[in-house]
């Protein structure tokens, strides 16, 4: 299976099996999966919208989200079939910020854009207070969440914060 790492910025879909990886702070990363076509990838954004060159366009949420969803029509998924796992939107900032904080727009940001476009979200991983590995599985749809941070820290903040459909396996949750 081939391995893709992306950043900031990143976007990949695949129609074959690949496993995705990425690592989130305050950015979001939505994996979209036709489960009907085994056509899957992920994007990662830094803020919901701005002004960048061509280049960097995708560092935001509303270029990011077009191309990922674009992408994965290209390789033959249906976009009525889509479905979204989303991840990130943690404080990892040592500031403390308000409720209207960079996290919190980017969340607000990704749920109120999946819910006009249509686009079911079956699972989510977000906000809180530790950073995120996200490992996602194009053909199969699965997404794996392991937390960083001290294993004290990340312990109590997974009690808190794991939704009750997870299954937990050591520091590793899958969705």
């Amino acid at each position: 299976m081939k391995e893709v790492t992306i950043y900031i910025g990143g976007v990949h879909a695949s129609s074959e099996p690949a496993l995705v990886k990425t690592l989130l702070g305050s950015c979001i990363a939505v994996c979209l999966h036709d489960p009907g076509k085994r056509i899957g990838g992920m994007n990662h954004f830094m803020l919901p919208a701005g002004a960048a060159g061509d280049g960097e366009r995708t560092r935001f949420g509303v270029h990011a989200m077009d191309c990922l969803i674009g992408a994965i029509q290209k390789l033959g998924g249906d976009r009525r079939r889509l479905v979204a796992k989303v991840f990130g939107g943690a404080h990892v900032l040592a500031i403390r910020e308000s409720s209207a904080g960079v996290p919190q727009q980017n969340i607000e940001f990704i749920r109120d854009f999946l819910r006009e476009e249509g686009l079911r979200v079956i699972s989510e991983d977000v906000g809180g207070y530790h950073p995120r590995h996200v490992h996602f599985q194009t053909s199969s749809g699965r997404a794996f969440v392991k937390r960083v941070g001290t294993r004290e820290h990340v312990r109590v903040l997974t009690e808190q914060a794991r939704p009750a459909t997870t299954v937990s396996y050591g520091d590793v949750v899958l969705f």
